[in-house]
């Protein structure tokens, strides 16, 4: 394991543990693809990538044609049982994390804007060049 890999574990087991709640965390890059996990299965987080694409994607268009922006800089979906987060982390890369209902959601848009912050490049995600990254 590449030593930016085991960073950013280690970055996403502290957003977990700093707060209650959270079931599920994905970085993804703009095109589905799972960078890095914590806390779920792969075949959970490849699912999510995927949905995570199609959302930011969506997100992004909207805000194009009613706020004159392309830029998506974060999604919540409330959902029965809890809630969804994804956050803009860098260029084509993105944060997603899943909670229970009694997850602070304050608490977690403020941790993770501060991980993705704090991930910098390691969370610099080019697009497909026909291979997915490594895992």
């Amino acid at each position: 394991m590449s030593a930016d890999r085991q960073n950013m574990d280690w970055m996403l087991k502290n957003l977990m543990n700093e707060v209650p709640g959270t079931r599920h965390i994905v970085v993804l890059s703009a095109d589905g693809f799972r960078l890095a996990q914590y806390a779920t299965d792969d075949d959970t987080a490849d699912r999510l990538a995927a949905a995570c694409s199609a959302l930011q994607s969506l997100s992004s268009a909207v805000a194009a044609e009613f706020a004159h922006s392309g830029a998506m800089r974060m999604v919540v979906i409330e959902y029965a049982g809890g809630f969804f987060y994804l956050m803009a982390a860098g260029p084509g890369a993105f944060l997603a994390t899943l909670a229970d209902a009694e997850v602070d959601p304050g608490l977690m848009g403020e941790r993770m804007r501060d991980l993705v912050g704090r991930l910098g490049e390691h969370l610099a995600a080019s697009a497909r060049t026909g291979t997915p990254p490594s895992r």
